[in-house]
This record gives C-alpha cells, structure tokens and sequence, in this order.
C-alpha cells in the first residue's frame, strides 16, 4: 500500500485534534483510503506537551513543511488571513496539495488561491472551515450536483447561537457572552463572532458553492447580535417565532443575496430548535427540496473529523495519480457566473419592528398609517398597559413581507415623530417556505 505524506502546520484546538485522530484511526483510515496517510512533519509555533509525536519531525518553522520535499499534503491550521494566505500559494507552487480549515483565509482569498492551484494542478480542500464537523460543502458539491439551489440559510457560528439560546432564559448579552468565553466558546476578542464577520466568511463560501459564483465575502452584509436584548427574544416568542443569528444566502433573476443578521424563525421550524453551540445549515434545491445538515460546528475531533476528510480525498488522488477532482466550488471555473450582489435594499423580508411610543391617543394610527403608506401590511400588533413606563410604551409590530428600502423610509418617519421616542428596532423576519 502506498505512502502519502502529511504535514501540519498549526498544533492548536484543531491541528492537535487532527493528530490525535489520524494517529488513532491510522489503520482505519488507511482502508477507507486505499493508502497508508503517515504524518512526517509538523510545525508550530510551540509543541504541545501532552501529545506525543515520537519521530515526527516537530520544527517552530511552518514554512519548513512546505519546503519539506518529501510532504505531500500541507495541512494548513494557524489561522488567519496574510500568513496563511503566504503559506498555501507557497505550497501550491511547490506543487503540493493542500488542507486548510481556514474560512477566514478562503472566503477573502480564495479566488486568488483557487486560480493557483488550478494552474498548478493540486487541490485546496477546505471542508472543516465552513461548519465544522458536518460535510455541508461535501453535501453541496456533490451530493446536490444535480439541483439548482434556490437558497441557503444557516445557524453558522456556535458562539452566537449559544448567546441567543441562553438569552432566552432573560440574561442579558453581556453576562452570557462573559460566560461563554469562560467556557471557552469564545475568543478573548470576540468581534469575528458577535458581529457576524465569522459567519459572513462560510456563508460567503456557501454561496458560491451553491450558486456557481465568485467569492464576494467584501460584498456581504453583516449585522451582530449585541444589540438583541431580552425584551425582544421574549416578545418574538409570544408571537411564536425565535431569533436565531442566521446567515442567508438566496439566488433571485437580479443576483444573489448574501446577508447575515439576527432573524426571526419560526419556532416550528427544526432550525429554531437548533440549540448551544451547535450549527445547522438549510439548503433548498429544485429537485430534492430543503434539506439540514446539523452537528457540532467546532471542537478539536469534531473538525478534525472534516479535516481528516479532505486529506482522505487527496491523499486517494496523490495515491492513484488521478487527474479526476472536484472543482474547487462545485463548478468548473468557466461555469462560474459572475452575479451581482443585492444591495440591501433590494432583499424582501418580513420585519419585526418595536416603536416606543409615548402613552398619548391616536399614536397607534399614526404609526399604521406611516406604514400604510409605505405600501407595510400589519401581520400582528402587540402593546401591553402594563408596560407603560414614563408615559412611555412599548409598542411591537409584525409585517408582512416587504423591500427592506420601504420599511428604512417607514422607519426614518417613524423615528421622527413626535409621538415616538429614540431609535425603532428592527428585526428580520423568515419563514423559510
């Protein structure tokens, strides 16, 4: 049986991981391979005392891997954009394959490394980047190669879900993210995760796999989860729906959408009922209609799991010599269509909305009619005495589905009322039909 030769660079969460679980299920993943997968060197900027690499060689030199003759695959796992960008086109134009786990390094330059790579005839996997342990780009790559698909949505980034799903308990965001960063859900700085920015790379790469289009992570719209307080998680509930922090991507006749942002689903729904750190993806096809990929979307084993599919997958094509591959997102480069995509403005959403209003007569016909006017139909009003605060009430509103361009002029007249006080919020609204 043949030798294909590894080497990792990165000896974190998952680069040790993916040593633990090669290592372990070496014989195992031999037969499922058809090739003996034999790491030969490993680079990291420290070693880790609790895993044990006998005569591997260990180097703080990641470039030493990809210099390293004698490696194969260069498995990419420290993270960030420049480095690791420097890192993958120097081992493509080694000509060796490669395995990334790097969403961030993917969905900025992908385009760039993906070119390469096709001009140097090795492959760049990045399965593990986008949800972890569940094989959704394998699924949309391959498994759903006959459909068209009409949108993609997704709980995309573990940390936000387990935020919005403590919330519920009425804690207040600050509190829970605190404690998710004790538990090691979060990062000491966690912009990429709050704000969205971590699930904007997947669902960037998700979209582009699905669609047949470019990477456009600089065009994506992206909204966090900070400003989601209890009140409105408790008040989305009693009209029967949950936020959840989604990443949507939907092809329309003018582009495609990319947005992500705090989202009303229905609680009926199965991706509502997505809990903790866990991850769920929705993917609507033609022929097979929606499908969910859920699992754990982090942890060392978890994305070892993927990772260790990748180098599978390659380490059959360097074992058998093959020419035959999957495009890099599912479609060969010159099927790629070059698709706008939307303003926001241009996306249709159902909107939930809360006014404060001061306690006066007529106020409530007063905002009807500003949405009225907007051509914004009132699916649900909710506004309870009991609430009233300063004179002050709150006031909650349902719509219909509308252009977000109508409800960002009704809002603009609505914050300028004299009935009205401070800024109105806005919540999106799918249903996912």
């Amino acid at each position: 049986m043949k030798d294909v030769n590894v080497g990792i660079c990165g000896l974190g969460t998952v680069g040790g991981g993916t040593f633990n679980v090669l290592t372990r299920n070496a014989a195992l993943i031999a037969g499922r391979a058809g090739c003996n997968i034999r790491i030969t060197r490993v680079a990291s900027r420290r070693n880790r005392d609790d895993i044990d690499l006998g005569n591997i060689a260990f180097s703080t030199e990641i470039f030493d891997v990809v210099n390293d003759p004698a490696v194969d695959v260069v498995v990419e796992l420290i993270g960030g954009y420049e480095t690791a960008r420097e890192l993958v086109l120097a081992a493509v134009r080694n000509g060796k394959h490669v395995v990334t786990a790097n969403k961030a390094l993917i969905a900025v330059h992908g385009n760039e490394i993906f070119a390469a790579a096709e001009k140097a005839g090795v492959v760049v996997a990045y399965e593990a980047g986008i949800a972890g342990g569940i094989p959704v780009m394998k699924a949309i790559r391959e498994g759903l190669a006959a459909n068209r698909i009409d949108w993609i949505a997704g709980i995309i980034n573990g940390t936000g879900n387990y935020i919005l799903t403590e919330m519920r308990a009425g804690r207040e965001f600050t509190e829970v993210l605190k404690e998710a960063q004790d538990l090691g859900y979060a990062e000491a700085d966690p912009t990429f995760d709050v704000e969205g920015i971590d699930a904007a790379h997947k669902l960037t790469i998700l979209a582009s796999a699905g669609f047949g289009v470019p990477l456009q992570f600089d065009k994506a719209y992206t909204e966090g989860i900070a400003s989601i307080t209890p009140y409105d998680i408790a008040h989305a509930e009693q009209l029967g729906y949950r936020i959840k922090h989604l990443g949507i991507a939907r092809r329309r006749d003018e582009g495609i959408e990319l947005r992500v942002h705090p989202t009303l689903v229905p609680k009926s729904h199965l991706i509502a009922q997505v809990d903790g750190v866990l991850n769920a993806v929705l993917v609507d096809g033609d022929a097979v209609g929606q499908t969910m990929y859920y699992g754990p979307g982090a942890g060392d084993e978890a994305t070892a799991s993927a990772v260790i599919a990748d180098i599978i997958d390659v380490a059959r094509i360097v074992a058998s010599e093959s020419k035959l591959r999957v495009p890099y997102l599912g479609f060969v480069p010159d099927a790629l269509e070059n698709l706008d995509v939307l303003s926001m403005e241009d996306i249709q959403s159902a909107y939930y909305l809360r006014i404060t209003a001061l306690d006066r007569p007529g106020v409530l016909a007063k905002i009807a009619s500003i949405l009225s006017e907007h051509g914004i139909n009132i699916e649900s009003i909710m506004q309870k005495e009991s609430e009233v605060k300063d004179g002050r009430i709150p006031v909650i509103i349902l719509t219909h589905t509308v252009q977000e361009r109508q409800i960002n002029r009704a809002i603009e007249e609505l914050e300028f009322l004299s009935d009205t006080d401070g800024p109105v919020v806005r919540i999106r609204a799918e249903n996912f039909n």
